[in-house]
């Protein structure tokens, strides 16, 4: 008895199984989410601590070092890398490939929670940690543009309406806002008034925070009623802090804008965004690892005319980057080629089978091993991506492999005389072993790949697997399947010349083994040039491999070179005059003081269009004067109506309720200093040409 004559004797129960599989696998196909590559990364969580005011070298010292000494204690670490810079750290600890992020929240939480002994105690919050994907990139990117509305406001749009609800789309991983800040009120101080008034800036740090006081003060009790007394006088613009009164002597008093700048502005004055000429707010979202990028994109797509009913009119909503278009035309052309792939294989074995029936046999395990396998990757956790569109199309030339010769020995029983019921079953129990082994043979082929480690071993990983789903399924099928269709709808052996067609294939097959026959005896006739041959083919194929190029993917020249502010718009020019290009933007961040600055630039091109470049506001050149590379003064940044609100200093912080002030003081130095003149410089002040100084922390 064979595998498959319980299945030739139920045909019934065989088609409904067959049909089942079918359904499975179009279903399955349905649920698969859609990405260009396979969710491959290295497993990455990063730790952030903040202490205002503190220099980079002491956040290194103070922050970064206790929590690396606990962090490098977990067990799967493969890195640790910090970077400190004026008033935070950033830690990001990557494991190894196959560590369960979840349980490696909870031992980085456990680390955190035994350095906080170790830790300064004057840190306004503890240490925080999130899951990071070093793979993850926007997949769409929004620009917010205005001609009634500055950057501040958009952003505070942005911040508070448009990414809360995005944020709740199915699909969508992380939601950020660019290109602005929140409005503050920026208070720059001249220290010379400062001096001449007798006045410190711990003074005017203290005058503010008691001209912003927010809590109660008492209760009015009665007999039938009591009142809750409180004070809640939060300043929220330039104009009202600019009467804070510093200093009062002798009848005499000293306001906050007579030692002082005072003007609105926002929280971070060096984060800068275009969308074509005209400033913007970049909205970048990026999708879960696991979800549909195509479904998660059409769904934010959606939810736009929705979320401009909750702006202001002014406000306009664009698409800057969409990756989708890309994805979707390489799964469309993936599918056009697996289909033409389908129907080439199709054709080859009715061009050697020459009748209808055998070839349907053979190509229904086509459908039916494309379906299973959809099933195997859903069950697997994969996706559709170019990678297993790839399998599945080589997949293609496999499946028919084991159907194939399962009917020619089914076909060869007929030419001895045999009905062909008996036909079949005799030949599935001839040629079973022999469909099994050879299923086995190229599934051992692809299995160092699924064992391989490291990033490529994860990418190759799905493609080899879904190649073994594909195997398995179609040796299913072509014990199960093709046997039964060969016993109940063939009825005789294929003549070689019943029909013109027969005799035209049958002529020019015996021609291409008459051919094979010739060149056979040629070569066994040299041996030892055979041999020589041999060797130098093999030769020459370690040497090209050794000498090949080796990258992860095809290397794409899509670098933009780019030059910071003041070089925007020079920068822009060659882009926009593209004719290719439809849209373009960019952003500008820094952070730091001017001698640990660190400056970023993220620019995306949208294709098809012409864009113009921006034309420079103001005399200076410039498109805001926040923009330029002139040293700012010190500072007490105020967020008008959005707390808690920031002001830097140096050496201390001080946070009340809803509130948080920090003085950022900084030095004019166009180099990073050495530990020499960071301890010969302290306490030295430097001017700028307008009165206006800066102190050396």
């Amino acid at each position: 008895m064979s595998i498959s004559e319980p299945f030739i004797r139920r045909p019934v129960g065989t088609t409904l199984l067959a049909i089942g599989l079918f359904l499975v696998g179009i279903v399955a196909y349905e649920f698969l989410p859609v990405s260009s590559v396979p969710n491959v990364g290295f497993p990455m969580i990063r730790v952030q601590a903040s202490r205002p005011g503190a220099d980079p070298s002491v956040m290194a010292a103070t922050v970064a070092a206790p929590l690396e000494r606990k962090l490098g204690e977990i067990a799967g670490i493969d890195q640790i890398t910090s970077t400190s810079s004026l008033g935070s750290t950033s830690i990001q600890v990557q494991f190894s490939i196959g560590r369960d992020i979840d349980r490696a929240a909870r031992d980085v939480q456990a680390a955190i929670n035994a350095s906080l002994a170790d830790l300064p105690s004057d840190l306004p919050s503890l240490p925080r940690f999130r899951k990071a994907n070093p793979a993850a990139a926007p997949v769409f990117v929004l620009a917010l543009t205005s001609k009634t509305i500055s950057t501040s406001a958009m952003y505070d749009v942005a911040d508070t309406v448009l990414a809360q609800r995005i944020s709740q789309v199915p699909g969508v991983g992380e939601v950020t806002v660019s290109g602005a800040d929140q409005p503050a009120v920026r208070i720059s101080l001249n220290p010379v008034s400062l001096a001449n008034a007798g006045i410190s800036t711990d003074n005017v740090r203290t005058a503010i925070v008691n001209a912003n006081p927010l809590g109660p003060v008492g209760i009015f009790n009665g007999d039938r009623l009591s009142e809750t007394l409180s004070i809640n006088k939060q300043m929220r613009t330039a104009a009202e802090f600019r009467d804070i009164i510093i200093k009062s002597a002798n009848g005499n008093f000293v306001r906050l804008s007579d030692v002082a700048e005072v003007k609105d502005s926002v929280r971070n004055a060096r984060s800068i965004a275009w969308f074509n000429k005209q400033p913007a707010v970049l909205i970048q979202i990026t999708k879960q690892g696991d979800a549909n990028v195509i479904d998660t994109v059409d769904r934010v797509r959606a939810l736009i005319p929705e979320l401009k009913q909750w702006i202001p009119a002014g406000v306009d909503i664009s698409t800057l980057v969409d990756r989708t278009g890309t994805i979707r035309a390489s799964v469309l052309d993936m599918q056009l080629t697996l289909l033409a792939t389908v129907v080439l294989v199709m054709v080859v074995v009715f061009v050697f089978l020459r009748r209808g029936v055998p070839t349907i046999a053979a190509g229904v395990s086509v459908p039916l091993a494309l379906a299973g396998t959809c099933g195997g990757m859903w069950l697997a956790g994969f996706s559709i991506d170019n990678l297993s569109l790839m399998a599945l199309a080589i997949s293609v030339g496999f499946v028919v492999d084991d159907a194939i010769v399962m009917i020619e020995n089914m076909y060869r029983n007929l030419e001895q005389g045999m009905a062909p019921f008996p036909a079949a079953l005799e030949g599935a129990k001839q040629i079973g072993f022999t469909v099994l082994s050879i299923s086995l043979s190229l599934i051992a082929a692809f299995t160092p790949l699924i064992f391989m480690d490291g990033i490529v071993g994860r990418l190759l990983r799905e493609f080899s697997l879904t190649l073994t789903f594909a195997i398995v399924v179609s040796t299913v099928v072509s014990l199960t399947v093709t046997p039964t269709i060969c016993a109940h709808y063939i009825r005789e052996a294929t003549s070689d010349h019943a029909t013109w067609y027969d005799r035209a294939i049958e002529g020019t097959l015996s021609r291409v083994v008459a051919f094979y026959t010739w060149t056979l005896r040629i070569v066994l006739g040299y041996p030892l040039l055979t041999m020589l041959v041999f060797c130098a083919t093999i030769a020459l194929t370690v040497t090209l491999y050794i000498k090949t190029p080796k990258a992860y993917f095809p290397h794409r020249r899509q670098r933009l070179r780019d030059r910071l502010d003041p070089c925007v718009r020079r920068y822009l020019v060659p882009v926009d005059a593209r004719s290719a290009a439809a849209a373009c933007g960019h952003r500008d961040g820094r952070s730091g003081g001017r001698r640990h600055r660190i400056v970023s630039r993220r620019q995306h091109v949208k294709p098809r269009h012409h864009v113009h470049q921006p034309q420079a506001a103001g005399a200076a050149g410039r498109p805001d004067d926040r923009a330029g590379d002139r040293p700012a003064a010190p500072q007490f940044v105020h967020g008008a109506g959005h707390p808690p609100v920031h002001v830097r200093g140096a050496g201390h912080s001080h946070r009340r309720p809803a509130e948080r002030f920090q003085l950022p003081v900084h030095a004019v130095l166009d180099r990073p200093r050495t530990a020499a003149e960071m301890g010969a410089n302290r306490g030295q002040a430097y001017g700028d040409g307008r009165g206006h100084h800066r102190c050396v922390l």
